[in-house]
């Protein structure tokens, strides 16, 4: 287990170099932005620039501080990411333009190669422990938690957690990853 604190993030370039994003974490360890199996991380969006194509990708993405943005996928459908903590999944090969909704935004993104790779974002409310079983990380999107000993706050994450207790008034994003030979990757 360990703690990834919001302020030990490194804020690089999008792969568009039209944002601002901060890997939390990547698998494998140290895979580029073509060969990764899945990643994690956080970004800044304060323009209406369009968004990165990862073509083969699944994301999913989560408004965590903002007013959120209204996104304009491969031109036809749209979507209001403008409610904190709520997931939504698009293919990472649509053509994305964003509207902002009001000033700059911050997200949290999850991307798993197709195929390869399934993974998906549960929202859980503290007080409470979450269930830790097949988590590969959990981001404090609200409020503060602990684990065993150690307190972590808004913007932290626990990589590979054993057990964690929610404050009252905490929301956590828990990410769980599948692969493929695992037994309940199924159809």
């Amino acid at each position: 287990m360990t703690i990834i604190r919001f302020d030990e993030l490194k804020a690089v370039p999008w792969k568009n170099g039209l944002g601002i994003t901060r890997e939390i974490a990547v698998e494998p360890p140290g895979a580029s932005m073509d060969d990764f199996l899945w990643r994690v991380s956080i970004a800044d969006v304060d323009t209406a620039s369009p968004f990165s194509r990862f073509p083969g990708i699944d994301r999913t993405i989560v408004l965590l501080q903002g007013d959120g943005f209204t996104m304009t996928l491969d031109g036809e459908r749209t979507h209001a990411l403008t409610t904190p903590c709520v997931p939504f999944a698009f293919p990472g090969e649509a053509r994305v333009e964003v509207a902002l909704s009001g000033g700059a935004t911050r997200d949290f993104n999850l991307m798993v190669r197709r195929g390869d790779i399934r993974g998906t974002i549960d929202v859980a409310h503290g007080p409470g422990r979450v269930d830790t079983q097949d988590v590969a990380l959990l981001h404090l999107a609200q409020g503060t938690a602990r684990t065993g000993d150690t307190a972590f706050g808004i913007g932290d994450t626990v990589i590979a957690p054993l057990s964690v207790e929610l404050d009252r008034g905490a929301i956590a994003l828990v990410v769980k990853i599948v692969r493929p030979r695992d037994d309940h990757f199924a159809e």
